[in-house]
């Protein structure tokens, strides 16, 4: 008799149970359903885009634009947040100067001019730019071989293109990427009189690709020029090579690094009304490269992030733990914005539950990536069947976002959001990063899919942390 009472009351709390389940599931459709409507017809990210590009422009740190934008998003963020506040860092600047010029002479006599823009914190050429002879590779792996007699003097020209075949775009971005950064300190130490670095882009265009490049522990008289050359004008370079390896490419450009100045990360918060402590952070990085007006790069990461606290006021939704904008300053060239907010994060023992980025452009959202554990994993499956109607499917362990990258110790989970990114990379770093390049739709969905995320993390917290 006690096993059958028993049995019927395990029904019962089951039925309970499942009721109870049922009954939020319910409430957090709607919830969502509100998210995306009010994201759909009265979000404000498309707005504040179309000022932060076409009014501002270009915004690389430390540049008179880098200021206006924190200017413009501190404003318009202290009309739906609770609280706003800048938070000082130190940054490099760097200027590109006059157009750079680039071409290579046969030795019969034929002149080509090609597209290059310079990497962001390189050096300049002599004022007169520097002709010499080039050498073609697939890496950095192959000058060891080719040794310093042969690289003395010369241009090297890293020509390993993004590869098709990855479906994930920032695989194939990954798998070349060291050339543009490294390639400079790695050929310095051969000799070598600069680089010339194959666009970071997997279609066939005129457009030079930017980005940032580091010369490691060189002295600096050691450093030498670097510059990215256009996809097209790479596969040119490369088929005047084959017929003609004593070319002479000549390259002018006249940047100029001018040490560190002062600017800040923008942050805004939302109070929690049960958990004020606990803190939800959606971000992307304010600044952007100089050749486009970072749209794509990341001016919409901003807004979305943006968006996230306007629709939480604009459709009453009184969150349980502080929702938190934090605008980084200095992704593109030296994560100081991000390294910034970590330090004092971890000085004032600030417990972070989600740490959210959107910097993948402004493209249709797919999903998210988390840097997470199997059981937090498990609790963010859970949530899968309420992003299906608006067509979000993706959800996998692994990758989250350069700036929330340096909260990984505070026990949160981090995340990036997903847009589809076939496109990403015909604008990353390119002077077609532009407003235009944007959806509105797209963009406004990107920012819909970040609210209902942190919806569902206020209302359920965390799972319990355990080891991978």
């Amino acid at each position: 008799m006690n096993k059958a009472l028993l049995l019927v009351g395990m029904m019962m709390l089951s039925f309970a149970f499942a009721k109870a389940q049922s009954s939020n599931t319910r409430q957090d459709s709607t919830v969502l359903r509100t998210i995306y409507n009010h994201n759909l017809t009265n979000s404000k990210s498309y707005d504040w885009l179309e000022h932060l590009s076409n009014e501002i422009g270009g915004r690389l740190s430390g540049s008179p634009q880098a200021q206006m934008a924190v200017e413009y998003t501190l404003a318009e963020l202290s009309k739906v947040a609770d609280t706003t506040y800048l938070q000082p860092v130190m940054v490099p600047r760097w200027t590109r100067g006059t157009p750079e010029i680039a071409y290579f002479k046969t030795t019969n006599g034929g002149k080509t001019k090609v597209n290059v823009c310079a990497l962001g914190g390189s050096i300049a050429t002599p004022a007169a730019g520097k002709s010499a002879g080039i050498i073609e590779v697939n890496g950095l792996e192959e000058l060891e071989n080719l040794g310093r007699k042969a690289i003395e003097g010369k241009y090297i020209f890293y020509n390993r293109p993004m590869e098709a075949t990855k479906i994930q775009t920032f695989e194939a971005y990954g798998g070349c990427v060291d050339q543009r950064y490294s390639g400079a300190e790695a050929a310095a130490k051969y000799g070598a009189a600069g680089v010339i670095v194959r666009s970071m882009n997997l279609r066939m265009d005129d457009l030079p690709h930017t980005g940032a490049m580091s010369y490691g522990d060189l002295e600096k008289e050691k450093y030498i020029p670097a510059a990215a050359i256009s996809t097209n004008d790479a596969e040119l370079l490369h088929e005047a090579l084959k017929n003609d390896k004593d070319l002479q490419f000549f390259l002018q450009q006249d940047c100029t690094n001018h040490g560190e100045v002062q600017s800040y990360n923008v942050i805004a918060e939302i109070k929690g009304n049960q958990f004020p402590n606990e803190v939800i952070l959606v971000g992307g990085h304010l600044d952007s490269w100089d050749l486009g007006d970072g749209s794509h790069d990341d001016g919409a990461g901003v807004v979305q992030s943006m968006q996230v606290l306007e629709t939480i006021k604009a459709t009453g939704y009184s969150p349980k733990r502080t929702i938190r904008a934090v605008l980084f300053m200095n992704e593109e060239n030296g994560l100081r914005g991000a390294r910034a907010y970590a330090d004092q994060t971890f000085t004032k023992n600030q417990k972070h539950i989600l740490a959210l980025e959107s910097d993948a452009g402004g493209f249709s959202p797919r999903g998210f990536g988390f840097d997470t554990t199997d059981t937090q994993m498990s609790q963010i499956q859970s949530w899968k069947s309420l992003f299906a109607p608006y067509l979000i499917h993706y959800f996998e362990l692994g990758g989250s976002g350069a700036d929330v990258g340096p909260l990984k110790d505070t026990g949160a989970v981090l995340a990036g959001l997903r847009p589809d990114s076939q496109r990403y990379f015909d604008h990353h770093h390119a002077s077609n990063d532009t407003f235009d390049a944007v959806n509105r739709r797209e963009l406004e969905l990107g920012a819909a899919t970040m609210s209902s995320l942190v919806y569902l993390y206020d209302q359920y917290g965390l799972a319990t942390k355990l080891k991978k």
